[in-house]
């Protein structure tokens, strides 16, 4: 079924977290946010309650990240983070899982920092996205294959109460053979094996990699309820082109390979 505007819209979280944002663009992406009637804004915690101003009587929510990009800030710094967060005005919080405890199989410590995080958020009315950083994770860990640990993490965020499982930051760079660094981001394989590896109580969220219409739409196809995204002006441009030239097409899950973005 072709979807409407208004689906893909509502998919979108419009990403202001790249460290060069000045205060004028947070505020021009907050403005691009509400005329484009997106899901939320994801913007840097010092600007959730400028944020929230901004976008006051638009339906744009605001949300903003915890322990990002790395995830290696301690549980009570997270939890901190989320209170300040949420009584700032934050209404969604993405935060990021400690990935070396993860990767050393450290269970209990990674779901207890989740869960505090799902209780001071959820006391506030706030959802919760528990971000993997699949990058991170492509090579296994704790005795697990990479898949193996994919969906342990994703069962484990379930249990401490996530309101999605979300693929990436966008800011996950691997050390390439050349030198260089790069990420992959959100991939068919992963957005599918996370999918399937929670219940329908938990949605899962694509981000990384992201750029174009039919990469959001191949992510609708997936299964995912929300992308991160900052290419969202030129991703929803492109839909209202090809509905009015009578092209647009949605792909079906069925013919949907496993590669990145």
């Amino acid at each position: 079924m072709t979807p409407s505007y208004e689906d893909l819209a509502s998919m979108i979280d419009h990403s202001l977290l790249h460290p060069t944002l000045t205060d004028a663009d947070l505020q021009a992406g907050c403005a691009l946010a509400a005329r484009y009637r997106v899901a939320s804004v994801c913007i840097k915690p010092y600007a959730v309650a400028q944020a929230v101003e901004w976008l006051e009587g638009t339906g744009v929510a605001v949300g903003t990240v915890v322990g990002f990009p790395h995830g290696s800030s301690p549980p009570e710094s997270k939890w901190r983070e989320t209170d300040l967060a949420c009584a700032d005005g934050a209404t969604e919080i993405d935060m990021v899982i400690n990935i070396g405890k993860a990767l050393g199989g450290d269970w209990e410590f990674v779901e207890a920092e989740i869960r505090g995080v799902c209780e001071i958020a959820h006391r506030h009315g706030a959802l919760v996205k528990v971000i993997l950083e699949n990058d991170y994770l492509s090579g296994g860990g704790a005795g697990l294959s990479s898949d193996e640990l994919k969906r342990t993490l994703c069962s484990l965020c379930e249990r401490a109460g996530a309101d999605w499982v979300k693929t990436s930051t966008g800011f996950g760079f691997v050390k390439q053979p050349g030198g260089g660094y790069n990420y992959e981001g959100a991939t068919e394989h992963d957005l599918a094996l996370m999918r399937a590896a929670v219940s329908e109580h938990v949605q899962v969220k694509a981000a990384g990699g992201v750029r174009d219409l039919d990469g959001l739409l191949r992510v609708r196809a997936l299964g995912a309820s929300r992308c991160g995204a900052t290419a969202t002006a030129a991703m929803l441009d492109e839909y209202q082109r090809r509905v009015a030239a009578g092209t647009l097409v949605a792909p079906a899950a069925s013919s949907l390979g496993g590669g990145g973005y």
